[in-house]
């Protein structure tokens, strides 16, 4: 019996000693209201923390997603302008073979002329289909230097500076860009 009145002392005394830490800690943040406020700043401060890096994150991943959208479609407009670029000869040699022939010729190879000439409107037709736009300026436009390259100037009589008096080969935007220049002589200023 003495024992069990012992043990039970000892479990007195020891929830005494909860009691106490606990009535300590109660007092101890009853009477620092302070370290309540700090620790309630520091959660805002943190809060704010994890606010700014989710707009900033937010933000990024909507311009990641604007750039492969805008990347996207300049690959659709302009993945084959290097293709373009290397077809642009073919228009050329085709263009100077229609200039080359003569009446004569025409009378004695129609079909063949003639099969150049749909193999040409072909060529352009695909040109157009993919936004591959003809530059063709013609003698007497003013020189642009945004789709003309200049290859010689000349003074010509009854011209004003800057008129195109020749054209060599035609230019090619695909969309809004420039392809190929147009090659033009242009007319500088007519000596006196």
């Amino acid at each position: 019996m003495a024992e069990a009145k012992k043990d039970e002392q000892q479990e007195a005394s020891l929830e005494d000693i909860a009691i106490e830490g606990l009535a300590e800690d109660a007092e101890e943040f009853m009477t620092d209201p302070l370290a309540e406020g700090d620790e309630m700043e520091s959660l805002r401060v943190e809060r704010d923390d994890f606010r700014d890096r989710f707009m900033r994150a937010l933000a990024d991943a909507e311009n990641a997603r604007k750039r492969g959208e805008r990347d996207r479609r300049e690959a659709e407009q302009y993945g084959g302008s290097k293709l373009a670029r290397d077809m642009l000869p073919v228009y050329d040699n085709l263009n100077r073979a229609l200039e080359a022939v003569t009446d004569d010729q025409r009378e004695q190879a129609g079909p063949l002329i003639e099969g150049v000439e749909l193999t040409m409107r072909e060529l352009l037709n695909v040109f157009e289909k993919h936004g591959i736009v003809l530059v063709k300026p013609a003698v007497g436009d003013k020189f642009d230097p945004q789709v003309h390259q200049a290859m010689f100037e000349a003074p010509v009589p009854n011209t004003v500076a800057g008129d195109i008096i020749q054209v060599m080969t035609e230019g090619f935007m695909l969309h809004e860009r420039l392809l190929r220049p147009a090659q033009v002589g242009v007319s500088s200023t007519p000596a006196s």
